[in-house]
C-alpha cells in the first residue's frame, strides 16, 4: 500500500491516471499531454507500474498502458475501512 501512496503523491502521476481513465495509451501519446521529456514520463509510468496502478502490454513496437482499477478498488476499500475504524 505504501508504494501506491508514493505513486499517488505526485501530480503528474495523478494526471496520467486521469488520462488512462479515458482510454489506454502508449507512452508517446501520454507524453504529448505534458511538457516533460519522454524519459521523465517513462519514470512516472514505471512508478505507476510498480504500484500496480497501471498495466503495460506490448503491442507491436509500442507499449500500451491501462489503468488497473483493481488496485484502485483496494485503495478505496482501505479508505472506507479506515473511515469506519476497520483498517
Amino acid at each position: 500500500m505504501n508504494t501506491v501512496f508514493k505513486a499517488l503523491n505526485d501530480a503528474t502521476r495523478r494526471d496520467i491516471l486521469v488520462l488512462l481513465q479515458q482510454s489506454d495509451l502508449s507512452a508517446g501519446a501520454i507524453a504529448e499531454h505534458f511538457n516533460l521529456g519522454k524519459a521523465t514520463i517513462s519514470h512516472h509510468l514505471d512508478l505507476l507500474k510498480q504500484a500496480n496502478l497501471v498495466t503495460a502490454e506490448k503491442q507491436g513496437q509500442f507499449v500500451i498502458y491501462s489503468l488497473n482499477t483493481t488496485v484502485i478498488d483496494d485503495v478505496l476499500a482501505w479508505f472506507i475501512g479506515f473511515k469506519n475504524g476497520k483498517s
